[in-house]
């Protein structure tokens, strides 16, 4: 259940408080406890730096989520030429919204549209995967727009749901799948983004199987309180957070 690259990923980084796990806020108790037993799940060496010392640097979690796809999307499908591309790209490169090119050149030219419309929609998902067009000589189709994100905090939420409520309004076509992978260990701040109206169609957990475990015996411990386990039993439950072991099955067959 837990992504092979997990234990290369999270771990413990020096802060003004001392070590603490590279996913916890350090400001909130129940988050540092959670990251710390999904650290002692995992089999994380305690006492010492380990993981991304900082996450945001070189865009670890995106570099490791594309390559696990490159890897395991021909496995369950190898018939389909996937390209998972290593960079991010505007959607505007692919067949849904290649319209977009000449909304964008007409927008650049008035001021007025500028500011009425804004630019807002001309996104790069931090893992895109496609397909090839109907043609040698047509653009590919976008399958899937990955949004991964270390953390889970309000301002990400936001800009998650933004973004992909402009792919589902500006597409034509057929939507791509719009997904998300993350690290976030507080089950509360997972019931952000995995609630919804459909913005999201999942949130795949790099280490859910370590999480669940790590939610579970805190909860039944009295360690942290029991809306947290409320919370993840909601998310899973509603099938909004699932294990990222069920990305490249569910990429490649639906």
């Amino acid at each position: 259940m837990n992504a092979p690259f997990a234990n290369d990923l999270l771990g413990w980084k020096t802060s003004k408080k001392g070590l603490v796990p590279n996913t916890a806020d350090t400001d909130n108790a129940a988050s540092k406890m959670i990251a710390a037993r999904v650290l002692d799940v995992l089999g994380v060496p305690d006492g010492i730096p380990t993981g991304v010392v900082d996450p945001k640097s070189g865009r670890p979690l995106e570099r490791a989520v594309a390559h696990h796809l490159r890897l395991e999307l021909p496995e369950h499908d190898h018939e389909r030429e996937w390209n998972v591309h290593s960079a991010p790209v505007p959607i505007s490169s692919f067949v849904q919204y290649s319209h977009l090119k000449e909304v964008d050149r007409l927008v650049k030219a008035n001021l007025e549209l500028q500011i009425t419309l804004g630019r807002d929609y001309l996104i790069k998902p931090d893992v895109a995967v496609s397909l090839p067009g109907r043609t040698i000589s047509d653009l590919r189709f976008l399958h899937a727009a990955v949004s991964c994100k270390w953390t889970i905090r309000s301002d990400r939420v936001q800009n998650i749901r933004h973004e992909n409520n402009q792919m589902i309004r500006h597409r034509r076509e057929r939507l791509p799948h719009l997904v998300t992978v993350t690290a976030e260990p507080l089950p509360s701040r997972l019931a952000a983004i995995a609630r919804g109206t459909g913005e999201v169609d999942a949130v795949y957990h790099i280490a859910y199987g370590a999480l669940d475990q790590a939610v579970r015996e805190l909860s039944t411990g009295r360690h942290i309180q029991t809306d947290q386990l409320d919370a993840w039993e909601e998310c899973i439950g509603l099938g909004r957070v699932r294990p990222f072991s069920d990305l490249a099955p569910t990429l490649a067959r639906w």
